[in-house]
This record gives C-alpha cells, sequence and structure tokens, in this order.
C-alpha cells in the first residue's frame, strides 16, 4: 500500500485528498521505487485546474522526484537500493512508492543528495533547454529572467552566468529582489513599473533572450526587449492567458513556445540533458528549496505556490 495524493476532478487546492492505494509489482522494463522528495512544479497547477489535458480521473499529479529502488521488472538496468530521480510523463509523483518505466529514471551519483535531484530535474532541464536548445548561450550574451527569484529562475539565471551571460532578472515585488540578486542576476527589475522595459533595453541594448514565465500582457512586453534576431521563450502562463499575436508585429525577432515535458520524452535529450545536469550539479550550481510539506499537505504547497508568496523550488517529503 501507498499513500498518494489523487484528484477525482478538477478544480481548486482541495480537490488534492489523501488516499491509500495498492501499488503493486513492476512489470518487465519497470521500476517500484519508494520515493523520498518529490518536486512541486506550476505545471502541476495547470493539470489540477484542467488547463492541461488529463488521463482518466482518478489521478495522481507530479511529474518529478527521487528515491530508491524498490523492486524491478524483469529486463531492467536498476536494482534494489539503487538511488533514482525522474521527471516526465506519466503523471503519478504525489506518492509514497510508485512504477515507473526504466528510461524515465535517472541513476544518482553519490555527491548528489536526493533533495537535490529530487527539487531540480524539471527546473534543471527546462534550464537546460532554454540555454543550450532554444538559443545556445554565449559569453557575453544578455538574459532577460521573469520570475527571477523563482524556483526556475534562480538556476536559470546561476546557469546562465555560469555560461558568460549577463542577466536581467525581474521580479514582482521589491521584497524578492535580494533573492533574484543572490541567484546572480546582474540587474533586477520590477516587472510591473510601466518603464521596466525600456530599463531593460538600455541596461543591454535589447537581450539575446527573454525568458518569459509570466503569461498574459507580460510576454507582449518582453518581445519589446529583445534585440533583432533574438529569441522570447514563452514557458509558462500564472498571470493569465496569452492574448493573440499578430506575427507580423514579431518583426526581425523569434518567438518559441518550447516544452521541457515533450522534451524529456526525446530520449537523446533526456540522457545529454541528464549528464549535463548532473554535471553542472556537482560542479556548483545550486537550486535552493524555498518550501517544503509533508506529503499530505500537498493542497497547501499548491495554495502558497499559487499565491506567489514562494522563492525557490517546492518539495514534498514522502
Amino acid at each position: 500500500m501507498s499513500l498518494v495524493m489523487e484528484m477525482s476532478t478538477t478544480g481548486g487546492p482541495d480537490v488534492l485528498t489523501l488516499q491509500d492505494r495498492i501499488i503493486g509489482d513492476p512489470e518487465p522494463g519497470e521500476v517500484r521505487i519508494r520515493q523520498t522528495i518529490i518536486g512541486v512544479n506550476f505545471v502541476d497547477i495547470y493539470f489540477r485546474k484542467g488547463l492541461y489535458p488529463l488521463p482518466d480521473l482518478p489521478v495522481v499529479l507530479g511529474l518529478e522526484g527521487a528515491g530508491i529502488v524498490e523492486s524491478t521488472g524483469k529486463g531492467v538496468r536498476f536494482k534494489a537500493g539503487d538511488r533514482v530521480a525522474y521527471t516526465g510523463m506519466p503523471l503519478g509523483g504525489y506518492a509514497e512508492t510508485r512504477l515507473l518505466p526504466e528510461a524515465r529514471l535517472v541513476r544518482l551519483p553519490d555527491n548528489i543528495p536526493d533533495r537535490v535531484a529530487g527539487s531540480t530535474m524539471l527546473r534543471g532541464l527546462t534550464a537546460y533547454m532554454l540555454l543550450h536548445k532554444v538559443h545556445k548561450v554565449n559569453r557575453g550574451d544578455w538574459v532577460l529572467v521573469h520570475a527571477a527569484a523563482g524556483g526556475l529562475g534562480q538556476i536559470t539565471t546561476q546557469w546562465a552566468k555560469r555560461l558568460g551571460a549577463n542577466v536581467i532578472g525581474t521580479v514582482g515585488s521589491e521584497a524578492k529582489m535580494a533573492q533574484a540578486r543572490t541567484a546572480g542576476a546582474d540587474e533586477v527589475l520590477l516587472y510591473k513599473e510601466p518603464d521596466w522595459i525600456d530599463e531593460a533595453r538600455k541596461i543591454s541594448g535589447g537581450v539575446h533572450l527573454a525568458i518569459d514565465g509570466i503569461g498574459g500582457s507580460t510576454l507582449a512586453q518582453s518581445l519589446k526587449t529583445v534585440r533583432p534576431f533574438g529569441i522570447v521563450a514563452s514557458i509558462g502562463h500564472p498571470a493569465g492567458p496569452i492574448p493573440p499575436i499578430n506575427i507580423a508585429d514579431l518583426g526581425n525577432i523569434a518567438l518559441m513556445r518550447p516544452s521541457v515535458i515533450a522534451s524529456v520524452n526525446d530520449p537523446e535529450f533526456y540522457r545529454e540533458g541528464s549528464n549535463v545536469l548532473m554535471e553542472a550539479l556537482q560542479d556548483g550550481l545550486a537550486n535552493p528549496i524555498g518550501a517544503e510539506y509533508a506529503l499530505k499537505d500537498a493542497a497547501q504547497a499548491h495554495v502558497d505556490l499559487e499565491s506567489g508568496i514562494l522563492t525557490g523550488s517546492v518539495i514534498l517529503k514522502a
């Protein structure tokens, strides 16, 4: 038996309820893991609300975690006792124990704790995708990172600085400015201030890459910060739906809607990105954890994450 946070309908955080479920034994090619750390991400909220397609209900949310292999099906390279982490489909992370395809698991180096890996796989591979695939960042490039005090914002800012880029971070309140600077942002702006676009262009001459995880009307503003032949990556919309954009208005800049969930389904991307991420973590890349909750308090984690009061990554302890 395993405790899981299950939802039988879409809606607010209260649809997440604690249940006891039989997990069963792994089939050939599968692994059963006892989770120690579960990552909570904003994409979980999109699934909970029904903004992203869900499999048949009831369903257990969660796309990221770390733990210890309990048992394996036939033909699997892992063995009981191995430490592993994962991100990506299928859903099911909000659980003490779960089954996963072998290909979804990454073996953890001895010097990377579960706590780090279980909170970093999704954000880390998102940062890898943005800085190595969406735009291969070069030394001296300017990168705009919205929500720079958040979990993804901090790890992306750090990684961009490690690649030699200059980073303009934006935050929603003065209270979060120090956190963005600690992550390495060269300049920090309040994106709710009316002159932030002019300031960003004045500082950088136009950024090479703008990473917009806010959405709503902010994406149209982000487009104005980019230099010719630069690119905007739209990776989320907690501020609300993004109004239609006329392609004729883009001019000599590019707009992409990259998906890390789709990317990690590519075995080559997943293998390469995970290896690069593990090397970076061993070399000092940090992913600060801003809040942790017991598994049974996953609904409260959603409330706090959605409110915007948190900085850093959010985890559940199984």
